[in-house]
This record gives structure tokens, C-alpha cells and sequence, in this order.
């Protein structure tokens, strides 16, 4: 057990993490020469295609020094804020982590938010400055950014480049002598914590596991304490490129297990797996409950899919133990889920898995955050959906999430950034310079308002050098309202909103010229509307496609064209009280984007 280390990598997003890894994979003969491609660890189309990590990738490696041989076991995280959950929960499986900063960038926020996780669980920190082999780096300054916020010496700072392969003996050399070995006894009762699980068509459930303390061999009876349930290990093993079954495996180690799990209500990611004959006194604290700030209602296109899109979703959150998701229904789009997703990026890669992993197509309608609805009775109900909302006659008052974000930029950026989160309602608590000509402000700003665009924005504004980190900070009361969309006096609950006062007159008419340009003209004229309550804010009119009647009526009287007129005219009338008006799917994405 001396000869284990458990790390993980955290930085900000686009730091150079999962090309580090390469290079570690590289030098320690991990991964052959034929299967070395760049991100070697990120196994997703989808995670290639954007340049980002979304999953966190386990993988041992082994590394002789000294003539004593090694097991690392390395797990690479994602850096966007959006996956925050998948690093608390790598974090929890280590005791070592690399913190890499980019020597061109510096500090940024993600980076102190997974540093602070990093140091609750007590780990120990080794900092990396990364891309040291571009011009634009600036070393000096990035490393006394690092000894201020680390409170280290600068020689434990250690100098690298992932693309050229610089300073990665000496990080393989830190982890042997600065990263603990992990404590635990291989002879006490088994205890594993889970820390991930994956779907595979053919074998079942795979649940990967950290063992604390006890040992696991292959074909013993195990539970999983949380559900009460008992199974075969049919198979462990540690995790390399490809999985490598081992008949044991003790205290200390990462692995897998297969047992033949069918249903993914029975693995949890954050249980503990011990021994049925002898199991161990206490469960392993998890990881806390996930908190979704988004929600968003995901329907099936044809109706008949909803079972199909429940396994779907059932079998995608095994992978992504983030979202929630619970059955509702919609008048206009039949059955579905309401999701919860930890912000708009992960319900964009949610929707692009559901259609590329389960060839399942949804319609996702607008996202809005939970609300707290108090009574005239004082009784409090959550609402997640504007359908949701009780009589306003009976509503005492609403009150709405709002987090505390920390923006860290430029001062040349500031002013616009302040105006930004000014008109989304935010309310300036501090402004503190890092170093030079970085600063950081710290904002209390509503959730609702930034669900939207806010993110696009500020990268925008700041020319992508902004970063951004938030977590919650309570509910307060707020002046809010529902503002429906009416197609033909019949409202569209899907595209119905819970907004803010002072905005619900703009956004309304913005909605309204937005469907006019989106839905397509019918054989009747379609009367669209944003309303409050009974008051009509904003209207606009889509006129019919007609016939020209009246050509083949030349000379002769006028009461000849008005009979024909006329007939025309009730036709209309009659298709208008038959006719129903389809949404495209691209009506409901775009009003997402308007800004």
C-alpha cells in the first residue's frame, strides 16, 4: 500500500489538463504508441469535437524510481463550472491533486473554487505552471500569483508543458514524494466508496470504486449499502486504457466491478459496497446531494417515445449522477421530464448525448430556475415551472435563488462588466485587486437572470478573458410575474415564463416578433400575444396565405366579387376554429437567444 498514490487534476477550463495527462501516460508507457492520439482520456465524440472534458477519466499507470515501482492512479477532471460535481467527486477518491495554472492566463476563478474543494477534503496540493513553452507566458507574475494564494515557496512551484513534454519527471517525482500514501487496512471489513458508474449494453451496470479499507476478491457475495441489495462480484479489476481484470484487490486501490446490474436504480453513485458476511460498522460519508439550478421541461417528439426517453435519461444519469429529472406533463407537448441540470451548458450536452448516445430527439422548452411561492395561509410550495404557479389572488409573496459570483478579469473590462450584471438586477458586495491588472468582483446576482445568455455575454464583453465561478447564496423576496404567450387566445404553456416586473413589457413584445418571423403562415390569420394575467402587453399578426377568389370575376358587378369575398371569409373562420398552430422546435430555442 506505501508504493499507492491517488491524484487528480484540477485547474480552470482550457488550462492544458488532459494534455498533461498525456504526457504522464506517455512517459510512464501507459498507453502504447499506437493508441497515443491528443486527449487520449477524453473518449467522447462530443468531448473532442469541443475541446472540452466533460466526463472525469480514471486510469492507473505505473512508474519505477529508484527501483521501487509505483501505481498511480490519476484521475483527469473537467475545469467548466458546469461539471463542478464531477470534480468534488474525484476529489473524494484522492489524496494528492495537481493544481495547474496557465502560465499565459494565470489565476482564474474556476481555479480557486477546485482549489478550495481540493483543501475541505485535506488533500495534498503540488502546483503545476503549464505552457511554459509559449511566448505570450508569463511566469514570474503567474508565480506569485500561486505563492499568494497557496501560501508556498516558489521552488515548489514546478515549471511544465504539456505539449513538449517539460518539467512531466519532476511532477512524477513530486507525487512519489509530496502525495501521501492513502491510509486504510486491507484486513478490516470492506469498505468501497463508488465514485462513478457507466451503462455498457452488454455486461450491465459497471460501478467504479475507491477501496478505503478491506479487501475485495473476485466471486464474493457484496452489498451495496444504500439499496439493502446483495450481488456476485463477477469481475474486478483496475482501470488502464481498456479495463484488466485482477483477482484482488485491496485498501487503497481504484477499480471496477461487474455484477450484472441491470436496472440503474440499483447503483448510486456515493454508496458504499462492503462484504454481505462481514460488513463494515459505518457507510462512507457520500458526497453531498447535487443542487440542479437550472430546469427545464425535455419531452419526446412523438408521444409514444416517452418510455423509451425514461430509460434514456434513466441510463444517462448513471454517467452524469448531476441530473435530476422527475415525469410531468404539458398541454401542449404531452409527457415528459422536468430536468435539472447544473447550468446551460450541461443541459446543451444533456439534450446532444440523449440524441447521439440514445438516438432519442427532444424538444427542451424554455429553462427557468425554482422558486419559493408563500400564500396568504403562510404555507410555502417550490415551483420549478411558471405552469405551476398557484392563483396569484392567493399569493402572498414569491422569493427567487440568488448566488454570489465571482467574475475575475482585466481592469480594462470593468466598466462594461459592471453594466452587465447591473442590468441583470446584481448588486456589487466587494471589488479587490489579485495582482497587476487583474481584479475580482464579487456580485450578488438573481439566477433567473443569468440562466439565459449571461455566460456568452461576459466572455464577449471581456474578449474571453473574464472567468466566472458562482455558487448559491439563499432566496429573497421579489417582485415577480407570469407572462404567458397566447397563439389564438390559446396560451403555450411550454412557452410561459416567471420574470421580473420591470422586464416582462420588453420581453414580451420580443417574444412576439421573434414567433412572428419563427411560425409558419397558415390558411388563417394567427393572432400572436404576451399577456399578464388578463392584460394584454404586446400583440402581433400573422397574416393568411389567400387565394386570390375573385380573378376568374372580370367586368360585371361588384356583388359578384363581395359574394365570393364573403364565402372566402367564412371559410376562414370556420378553418380558424378547427385549425391548430404548430411550434417549430427552433421557435422554442430561439427565444432562449434572444438578448
Amino acid at each position: 500500500m506505501n508504493n499507492i498514490r491517488n491524484f487528480c487534476i484540477i485547474a480552470h477550463i482550457d488550462h492544458g489538463k488532459s494534455t498533461l495527462a498525456d504526457r504522464l501516460l506517455e512517459y510512464t508507457k501507459t498507453v502504447s504508441d499506437k493508441d497515443l492520439q491528443a486527449q487520449v482520456l477524453d473518449n467522447m465524440d462530443l468531448e473532442r469535437e469541443r475541446g472540452i472534458t466533460i466526463k472525469s477519466h480514471a486510469i492507473q499507470m505505473n512508474y519505477v524510481q529508484d527501483g521501487q515501482t509505483y501505481t498511480f492512479n490519476l484521475i483527469d477532471t473537467p475545469g467548466h463550472v458546469d461539471f463542478s460535481y464531477e470534480v468534488s467527486r474525484s476529489i473524494a477518491a484522492c489524496e494528492g491533486a495537481l493544481l495547474i495554472v496557465d502560465a499565459t492566463q494565470g489565476i482564474q476563478a474556476q481555479t480557486i473554487s477546485n482549489l478550495y474543494m481540493a483543501i475541505e477534503h485535506d488533500l495534498e496540493i503540488i502546483p503545476v505552471m503549464n505552457k511554459m513553452d509559449m511566448d505570450s507566458a508569463m511566469p514570474d507574475e503567474v508565480e506569485d500569483q500561486i505563492v499568494d494564494l497557496l501560501g508556498c515557496k516558489p521552488h515548489e512551484i514546478i515549471r511544465a508543458s504539456g505539449k513538449t513534454g517539460m518539467g512531466v519527471e519532476e511532477i512524477l517525482r513530486a507525487i512519489v514524494e509530496r502525495i501521501p500514501a492513502p491510509k486504510g487496512d486491507p484486513d478490516a471489513p470492506l469498505q468501497c466508496l463508488i465514485f462513478d458508474s457507466v451503462f455498457n449494453s452488454f455486461r450491465g451496470i459497471i460501478a467504479y470504486f475507491k477501496i478505503e479499507n478491506g479487501t475485495i476478491r473476485k466471486g464474493d457475495l457484496v452489498k451495496f449499502v444504500a439499496t439493502g441489495r446483495e450481488y456476485d462480484a463477477d469481475e474486478i479489476g483496475i482501470l488502464r486504457l481498456d479495463m484488466v481484470p485482477q483477482q484482488e484487490l485491496s485498501a487503497g486501490n481504484v477499480g471496477y466491478i461487474i455484477s450484472g446490474i441491470k436496472t440503474s436504480k440499483e447503483v448510486k453513485v456515493g454508496d458504499t459496497i462492503t462484504h454481505t458476511k462481514r460488513p463494515c460498522a459505518t457507510a462512507i460519508d457520500g458526497f453531498e446531494e447535487v443542487k440542479p439550478m437550472v430546469f427545464a421541461g425535455v419531452y419526446p417528439i412523438e408521444t409514444e417515445d416517452f418510455e423509451d426517453l425514461r430509460t434514456a435519461i434513466e441510463k444517462l444519469q448513471l454517467n452524469d449522477a448531476s441530473l435530476t429529472f422527475e415525469p410531468e406533463s404539458s398541454v401542449a407537448l404531452g409527457f415528459g421530464f422536468r430536468c435539472g441540470f447544473l447550468g446551460m451548458l450541461h443541459m446543451e450536452i444533456v439534450q446532444e448525448r440523449l440524441d447521439r448516445e440514445f438516438d432519442m430527439n427532444v424538444i427542451t422548452t424554455v429553462p427557468n430556475v425554482s422558486y419559493k411561492v408563500y400564500t396568504k395561509k403562510d404555507e410555502m410550495m417550490e415551483v420549478h415551472n411558471p405552469s405551476g404557479l398557484p392563483d396569484l389572488m392567493t399569493v402572498d409573496r414569491i422569493e427567487e435563488p440568488y448566488i454570489r459570483a465571482s467574475i475575475i478579469t482585466r481592469t480594462d473590462y470593468i466598466g462594461q462588466i459592471m453594466t452587465l450584471c447591473l442590468d441583470k438586477r446584481g448588486e456589487l458586495i466587494k471589488q479587490e485587486y489579485i495582482s497587476g491588472n487583474r481584479m475580482e468582483l464579487i456580485f450578488d446576482l438573481p439566477l433567473g437572470e443569468i440562466v439565459f445568455d449571461f455566460y456568452d455575454r461576459l466572455k464577449s464583453i471581456s474578449k474571453g478573458y473574464a472567468s466566472f465561478d458562482y455558487h448559491p447564496n439563499g432566496y429573497r423576496p421579489s417582485k415577480l410575474i407570469k407572462l404567458d404567450i397566447l397563439l389564438n387566445g390559446e396560451p403555450v404553456d411550454a412557452l410561459s415564463s416567471l420574470i421580473h416586473f420591470d422586464n416582462a413589457v420588453t420581453l414580451g413584445r420580443r417574444m412576439c416578433e421573434k414567433l412572428k418571423e419563427l411560425i409558419p403562415r397558415q390558411q388563417f390569420d394567427i393572432a400572436i400575444q404576451a399577456a399578464i394575467g388578463a392584460k394584454i402587453i404586446a400583440r402581433e399578426t400573422i397574416k393568411a396565405v389567400r387565394k386570390d377568389v375573385t380573378a376568374k370575376c372580370y367586368g360585371g358587378d361588384i356583388s359578384r366579387k363581395r359574394k365570393l369575398l364573403e364565402k372566402q371569409k367564412k371559410g376562414k373562420k370556420r378553418m380558424k376554429q378547427i385549425g391548430n398552430v404548430e411550434v417549430p422546435q427552433k421557435a422554442f430555442l430561439a427565444v432562449l437567444k434572444l438578448d
